[in-house]
């Protein structure tokens, strides 16, 4: 397993990831749209930022600060 310290905005972007899904699955199916949008422009970021191998240890380490 790598562990690696990832930067604040990271780790930010980490936590809104999990807060925006968390809303998306509450959300009415007609007014989710905004929100899924922003999950997508999330995860966008997240990809391209965090290698693969290193994802699961950025969800640990929000879990951690949160």
């Amino acid at each position: 397993m790598v562990h690696t310290e990832h930067s604040p905005d990271i780790v930010q972007a980490q936590r809104d990831w999990i807060r925006t899904y968390n809303s998306l699955a509450k959300a009415p199916t007609g007014s989710n749209t905004r929100l899924r949008r922003r999950l997508i422009d999330l995860s966008r970021r997240l990809v391209q930022d965090v290698p693969r191998e290193q994802l699961a240890d950025l969800r640990r380490q929000t879990e951690e600060k949160s």
